[in-house]
């Protein structure tokens, strides 16, 4: 890839201070990469998650849409970059069955307005540092659809999105895909697993039941529990995303996967535990006790589960972590950040159930 003068790859990442987002970022300038984070700090964009790199030179923090045209071609053209990797995105399915028009907007309208500056951008570079631009676009398994109890994704699955959410990023996959073979844009797409991990926002199961847990308050599970995931601890991912972004072959998609599947039921039976060991109830109860089935979530996928062999065969990524490891590690790192989660908690989102 190109450098900037000071020898720095620089990189604008969109949605940068969102829960994956944020985790790439703070990894790139671990690794001395220089990082143009643009973020639209809806409510899922934290700028506490930010916080250790807020005065570093080369992190660049500006609030903005990825559908501003003008705002996204001005920072191309005034940074530079050598990647632009996409992380902007509406993500909660619950609350695409509750409000789909803003899944649309952003997924899909922003995206593609990001994809025609992007192209424009890469129109105006030399020679070689037009070879060496790249377009990552982050994707989700959920356009794929839900399995039945045997095989996995892989990336020829055809598409079968069911909510409004994974729809909305199934189009948007189409639009970079349409662009590198329409355009030549130098893309690449990967789709991941379920991401756990430090700094996600608490309307995901693992986090929102790791502070109903703590509170002793009842744990909801939706149906009978039996859905199952593929689990993938987010620094895993971040790492993926990386090796893809340097050796990836252009035009490609990439599965990403934690080797993790694991019912929701146990997921939370995990969590429990995990809690019960470290901090038990004043009461003495068991946790567990405090599963309580609900109502299922409307087209509630029955099960994911991703065949990423390509990307260890052809890059030689794989997880780092396992189920069991990244789960211990997200229960410590929540509980000993429950001040970036209160934070979090402002009073626009108190845990209650969305997408009914």
């Amino acid at each position: 890839m190109t450098s900037t003068p000071s020898g720095l790859t620089t990189l604008l990442v969109t949605g940068g201070a969102g829960f994956i987002g944020a985790n790439f970022v703070l990894q790139a300038l671990a690794e001395g990469k220089k990082v143009i984070n643009l973020d639209k700090l809806t409510y899922a964009g934290n700028l506490d998650t930010l916080a250790s790199v807020h005065d570093n030179p080369r992190h660049v923090f500006v609030q903005g849409d990825i559908g501003d045209r003008a705002l996204v071609g001005k920072l191309l053209t005034d940074y530079r970059p050598d990647a632009v990797v996409n992380f902007a995105a509406e993500s909660h399915v619950d609350r695409s069955i509750d409000g789909p028009a803003a899944f649309v907007e952003t997924n899909v309208v922003g995206t593609l307005g990001l994809l025609e500056c992007a192209r424009d951008y890469w129109r105006s570079l030399d020679t070689s540092a037009a070879s060496a631009f790249r377009f990552l676009h982050v994707s989700t398994d959920e356009v794929y659809g839900s399995l039945g109890d045997d095989g996995k994704f892989t990336e020829e699955t055809a598409y079968a999105p069911n909510s409004p959410y994974s729809a909305s990023k199934a189009a948007s996959d189409h639009l970079v895909r349409a662009f590198h073979h329409t355009y030549g844009l130098p893309t690449l797409t990967t789709n991941c697993s379920n991401n756990y991990g430090p700094f996600q926002f608490p309307e995901k199961l693992i986090p929102l039941v790791i502070q109903k847990a703590l509170a002793g308050e009842p744990l909801p599970i939706y149906g009978d529990g039996l859905n199952i995931r593929d689990w993938l601890y987010v620094g895993d991912h971040c790492s993926a995303i990386a090796r893809v972004l340097t050796a990836g072959r252009v035009g490609e998609t990439y599965n990403v996967g934690g080797n993790a599947e694991q019912q929701n039921i146990t997921v939370v039976k995990t969590i429990c535990t995990l809690l019960d060991q470290r901090l038990p109830l004043a009461d003495g109860r068991k946790r567990e006790s405090l599963i309580t089935y609900v109502k299922d979530r409307p087209g509630h996928d029955r099960r994911y589960a991703i065949d990423a062999s390509k990307l260890q065969r052809e890059l030689g990524w794989a997880p780092s972590q396992t189920f069991e490891s990244g789960m211990a590690q997200t229960v410590d790192w929540y509980l000993e950040n429950q001040a970036w989660t209160q934070r979090v908690l402002d009073g626009s989102y108190r845990m209650e159930r969305l997408g009914t």
